[in-house]
């Protein structure tokens, strides 16, 4: 260590700890006791030993295993504290198990595995996301809250009973076996596209949380890809995400007002990130096992293909449309597919394709839908009946600059 080192100094080697080890040291914590909550306030108490401790003798050659360390100390203290017998020697044993660690330069990394148990089918779907981002990155209960659009109080509380669920279930800290592993990933998958798509509700980059939230999950997306790069899925989602973060910057004019897919300068997107969503799209195709998510984006990718290029490939959109389709049955597939039915054979086949949907409740509530009822409507000629449709668009949009640009083309139709 060298001696007396800046406060400053040393909160900027904490920081830096806890972006890149956080979910690492919780995770190996957590997995000798099942109790992510006192694996959690034990680590938040080591952080603050060193804030204290590192300025006096300076910061060690191996911070997170100096923070394990502290963190497995004050985990035994507590077992034995609360417990006593052979529950007790059971979790001291355990956490004696990783004293060998504190050591070591490179300590196991359990994060997947928490991940999956932050996603297990016991704990209630909607918490999942938020769960992986507090316990796997050290996202707070109000940032986390405050992207998600409820209290940090709700939010909290849910959050506390999700890491207790764990605790009393017994939930397994541990990567799926093969047979299982696809549908669990699954569940993983989805709470981190969840997560991503909470942060692309603020394209324009001006919701502090909501922008760190988009950073943090593709943080997630990578550490899971790099974690299992012989699952196709996982590749296949971090390129999706990474051709829709290449073209945040496109979507919103230097004025802030909303720029449609059709009208984006292609020059103004994220070359790096598209190629690099490319080349993960290539690696999972190698794998020759399809999915959800390498469907969706090799929709972004002929998408840009499209508009780069020139050429109309709406036929090839269509044919990923229906294999996506057939895939998850979902309604939405079906509003997009519309879209789509419409640049190939006109509106109205477009419109009578939507059939298949409009008894269903949940597009009642659901903005896209309308806003595609009403651009087909307009395209059809029944304006009437488009201006009504864009009312429902209009009213159901969080978001000021699509609300006007949906404004701009409800008028349109006089």
């Amino acid at each position: 260590m060298t001696v007396r080192e800046s406060d400053e100094q040393v909160r900027g080697t904490a920081d830096a700890v806890a972006r890149r080890s956080y979910g690492k040291l919780v995770a190996f914590l957590s997995a000798r006791t099942r109790d992510v909550a006192a694996a959690e306030d034990a680590l938040s108490e080591a952080f603050a030993t060193a804030l204290a401790v590192w300025p006096l003798q300076g910061c060690p050659s191996n911070p997170e295993a100096w923070l394990l360390t502290v963190a497995r100390r004050k985990l035994i203290d507590l077992a034995r504290r609360q417990h006593s017998g052979e529950m007790a020697a059971a979790q001291l044993q355990l956490l004696a198990e990783g004293e060998e660690w504190a050591a070591e330069a490179d300590i196991p990394d359990h994060r997947l595995a928490l991940m999956f148990a932050c996603a297990h089918p016991a704990i209630e779907k909607s918490i999942h996301a938020p769960l992986i981002l507090q316990v796997v990155l050290g996202l707070d209960a109000k940032a986390i809250a405050s992207a998600f659009l409820t209290s940090p109080a709700a939010m909290g509380k849910r959050l506390v009973r999700a890491k207790e669920k764990i605790r009393q279930a017994g939930i397994p800290f541990s990567v799926p076996e093969r047979e299982e592993l696809a549908e669990r990933l699954d569940t993983v998958l989805e709470a981190i596209y969840a997560a991503f798509a909470e942060g692309w509700t603020d394209p324009d980059g001006s919701d502090a949380a909501r922008r760190d939230l988009t950073e943090e999950v593709m943080f997630l997306a990578r550490l899971v890809s790099g974690l299992l790069p012989e699952e196709p899925e996982a590749l296949g989602l971090l390129a999706l995400m990474l051709h829709a973060e290449a073209r945040r910057d496109a979507r919103r004019t230097a004025s802030g007002e909303y720029v449609p897919l059709a009208e984006q300068d292609p020059s103004s997107w994220n070359g790096a990130m598209i190629v690099e969503a490319e080349a993960l799209l290539q690696r999972a195709s190698a794998l020759r096992c399809i999915g959800r998510y390498q469907i969706e984006a090799a929709l972004q990718s002929a998408h840009v293909y499209r508009r780069r290029s020139g050429h109309a490939n709406w036929a090839e959109v269509m044919q990923l449309y229906d294999a996506l389709f057939a895939l998850t049955g979902s309604p939405v597939v079906v509003i997009n597919r519309a879209l789509v039915i419409a640049e190939l054979h006109g509106a109205s086949a477009a419109l009578e394709s939507m059939q298949e949907v409009v008894a269903d409740a949940r597009l009642a509530e659901y903005q896209p839908y309308w806003a595609a009822r009403a651009e087909l409507l307009a395209k059809a000629g029944a304006h009437s009946e488009a201006r009504e449709a864009y009312e429902i668009a209009i009213g159901l949009e969080r978001d000021p600059a699509v609300r006007r640009f949906l404004q701009r083309q409800r008028s349109r139709l006089g």
